[in-house]
């Protein structure tokens, strides 16, 4: 039983470690293009600010925000292949950049 356990746990870590590497290549390929300079009013990535207010809304909200697209951003913002998980890691990255 023990033995089940920690397999269930290493492959949990890979897993997250696997989703956390492909957030930034996703972000590069999805969402820089307009995240990174604000264009057509996206939130700047790593402006604390402009991201505060949005994520006072709990992680939840934004990533159904995300899912069905706000403002000009199109659903998922044009990756559809994006988990829930993928999307988490992406919001994570722009809303606390540096």
């Amino acid at each position: 039983m023990k033995k089940l356990i920690i397999a269930s746990a290493i492959a949990a870590l890979g897993f997250t470690a696997s989703v956390q590497a492909e957030g930034p290549a996703k972000y590069n390929q999805y969402c820089a293009m307009c995240h990174a300079s604000g264009a057509a009013g996206a939130p700047k990535t790593a402006d604390k600010d402009a991201w505060a207010s949005r994520m006072a809304g709990g992680m939840d909200a934004m990533v159904a925000s995300a899912k069905t697209g706000k403002g000009a951003m199109p659903p998922m913002g044009l990756c559809a292949d994006c988990s829930d998980d993928e999307l988490k890691e992406i919001i994570t990255f722009m809303s606390t950049a540096k």
